[in-house]
């Protein structure tokens, strides 16, 4: 790999030189692949460049019973050991991840073409996720205690178990983040994984399958998984549950397929995502969280904000604020932390960045700064953009851009903002900026968004791991973080005893049966009372 401050290109050369990765370095990588002998491959390619990176091997359908089967025997095993030992593992891969750093951050942004910043952030969440689930998940998954029907006399506890195998399929845009983070709760509540990568970004997903082995993972409770949507839906097959994130469109067929096999699944999909502005903000503050919100990943994520609603009253000044912040971002392709953003991933993003640009444009929306490709960085460049007036026949102001495309509209009050925002199918991420924090949890509260954050970004939402995260509406269903993340991926059983039944000591079914079938309903009406009188849940 480049040393962490190497430059991409060689300056002395032509500056869209291309970068290839040692073939000595990538091949045990590409070594962990599930696939047959005699393989297809792919060839990913460099963003940055346009340059391929590898070839690398694909998995065939055919190829997924004998990966579950071997996840199905480690899993048993895995299953069998202490949660702490399994927390273990967490706590290592926290340690390693910082370690290494320097390598797979270059890994990152040779795949995905994004700024070294926005690489570290990856880095940053799955750390901060092994320490939270390798800290919390031993009580989080501890057995647990509720109130029986007889009171002192039953004893009656939860009980938590690992589903199995559990499928996950990961897009290209966050592979260290989704491919390495999503597997961490499910392998700590004692499940296997057979995780599907998306051959863009396989590299990196392979690099983080080889760093859980390391730090002490068993072999083939995570088995990497590389293809397109046939593998995905095939996993559908093997598993017992399955997560997806990806579009709205390809996760309905997704979940169309796990209705039919009966396999629950987890969806986070497309997101549409808004802020609102309110009129009593520090707008300089509120410009530069905007920046942050919009522009990370070139916009290639699903929580990015692609809709603005400011008030009124400070509309002006938040968007010159904005507009000044956005056009002083610096694009560029480099190992290193001089650039603000980076490339999108390849020519189909880049596509669909143009078409809505131009078709906004043409509906009559006014170009605020931005809009231009640059084949002088890189051959999918597109400057940071921002949008006002964008009609509602515009494709960019309902779809999903995924692309560094915001539109600012301006509302008159909050009752206006709430309600536009929830105009829409997606809800998955939204924020609010206001001076009072009140009023912000407040209009929160009434946002149709699976997560919302006040007063900052999604990063700080995602980054507070404790924080339950996922869609409503077309933008999906389940939770990924908190425990309701890692409870995904077990199954509850309940466990009832009576006690004293031997002994004679005790009072239950049996005693209250034996008063007559005449007596034991007025007695049970009694009990119920009075435990609704005392407030016994």
């Amino acid at each position: 790999m480049a040393p962490e401050h190497a430059d991409l290109h060689d300056p002395e050369t032509d500056p869209l030189a291309t970068y290839v990765l040692e073939p000595d370095d990538v091949r045990p990588l590409l070594a962990r692949v599930v696939s047959s002998p005699g393989h297809a491959t792919a060839s990913a390619v460099a963003p940055f460049t346009g340059s391929p990176v590898a070839a690398v091997p694909l998995t065939a359908p055919g190829d997924l019973p004998d990966a579950a089967r071997r996840a199905r025997a480690a899993q048993r095993l895995w299953a069998a050991r202490p949660v702490a030992e399994r927390a273990a593992v967490l706590l290592r891969v926290h340690d390693l991840l910082l370690e290494r750093q320097s390598d797979v951050l270059d890994l990152l942004q040779v795949e995905t073409g994004k700024a070294r910043a926005h690489a570290w952030e990856e880095l940053g969440d799955v750390a901060n996720a092994a320490r939270y689930y390798g800290l919390r998940a031993r009580r989080m998954l501890a057995p647990r205690s509720v109130r029986g029907l007889f009171g002192p006399f039953t004893s009656a506890r939860v009980l938590r178990h690992p589903v199995g195998v559990v499928g996950i399929v990961t897009p290209w845009n966050y592979p260290l983040s989704l491919g390495l983070g999503d597997p961490l709760p499910a392998l700590v509540a004692g499940n296997a994984v057979l995780l599907r990568a998306d051959p863009q970004t396989a590299l990196t997903l392979l690099w983080g399958a080889e760093l859980l082995e390391d730090a002490g993972l068993p072999a083939d409770l995570l088995q990497v998984l590389v293809g397109g949507p046939d593998v995905g839906m095939a996993l559908l097959e093997h598993v017992d549950h399955a997560g997806f994130t990806g579009s709205t469109a390809s996760g309905r067929v997704f979940a169309g397929r796990a209705g039919e096999l009966g396999v629950p699944v987890t969806l986070e999909l497309g997101g549409k995502n808004a802020m609102y502005v309110a009129d009593d903000v520090d707008v300089e503050a509120a410009a530069e969280g905007a920046v942050r919100a919009c522009f990370g990943s070139a916009g290639q994520l699903c929580a990015s904000i692609e809709r603005i609603y400011v008030h009124e009253d400070v509309r002006d000044a938040f968007v010159a604020a904005l507009v000044r912040r956005t056009a002083a971002l610096r694009l560029r392709a480099g190992l290193d932390y001089r650039a603000d953003m980076g490339s999108l991933v390849g020519p189909a993003q880049l596509a669909r960045v143009v078409e809505h640009v131009e078709d906004a444009l043409g509906h009559g929306a006014t170009l605020l700064t931005g809009g231009e490709q640059r084949p002088d960085l890189g051959p999918y460049f597109f400057e940071p953009t921002l949008l006002a007036d964008v009609p509602p026949t515009a494709r960019a102001h309902r779809e999903e851009t995924f692309g560094p495309v915001v539109s600012v509209y301006p509302v008159a009050s909050d009752d206006e903002a709430v309600a536009a925002m929830n105009d829409s199918e997606l809800g998955l991420v939204a924020a609010v900026w206001t001076r009072s924090t009140a009023r912000g949890t407040a209009l929160a509260a009434r946002t149709r968004a699976g997560a919302v954050v006040v007063n900052d970004t999604h990063h700080l939402l995602w980054g507070s791991v404790g924080v339950p995260i996922g869609g409503v509406g077309a933008s999906g269903f389940g939770r990924r973080h908190g425990r309701e993340g890692l409870w995904e991926t077990t199954w509850t059983q309940g466990v009832v005893a009576q006690r004293g039944v031997h002994s004679g000591r005790g009072f239950g079914m049996r005693e209250l049966h034996e008063l007559g079938p005449d007596v034991w309903p007025r007695v049970l009406t009694r009990l119920l009372r009075a435990e609704r009188t005392l407030r016994l849940p």
